[in-house]
């Protein structure tokens, strides 16, 4: 295992440790609903929106070349956020790329 694949598993471990808690003491819908509370909370909500845009349209070009299906990530990033792309990533790390030999 790599470095990277390490560290990847690293941050989903505290990303969903962090989720846990939100849900536990605000529930889905309250982690949503102070982002339509005020313009700011607006502007960040858009901004993880387009983030999330971006990260999941990358992940469908990414996909051709690694040779992963990105799919399960895009729906997963759909409802989960960064969850999609994190674990693409993680995946990603454990694929050898599309055109070469596996290491030994």
């Amino acid at each position: 295992m790599s470095l990277r694949f390490l560290v990847l598993l690293a941050v989903v471990a505290g990303f969903a440790v962090l989720s846990a808690l939100a849900l536990a003491d605000v529930g889905y819908f309250g982690i949503i609903a102070p982002h339509f509370k005020s313009w700011g909370g607006a502007q960040v909500f858009t901004d993880l929106v387009i983030a999330v845009v971006l990260a999941c349209a990358w992940m469908v070009a990414d996909g051709r070349s690694s040779g992963v299906n990105p799919w399960p990530f895009v729906a997963l990033a759909v409802v989960a956020g960064s969850f999609g792309p994190l674990l693409y990533l993680a995946v990603r790390e454990l694929k050898p790329a599309v055109g070469t030999a596996p290491s030994r």
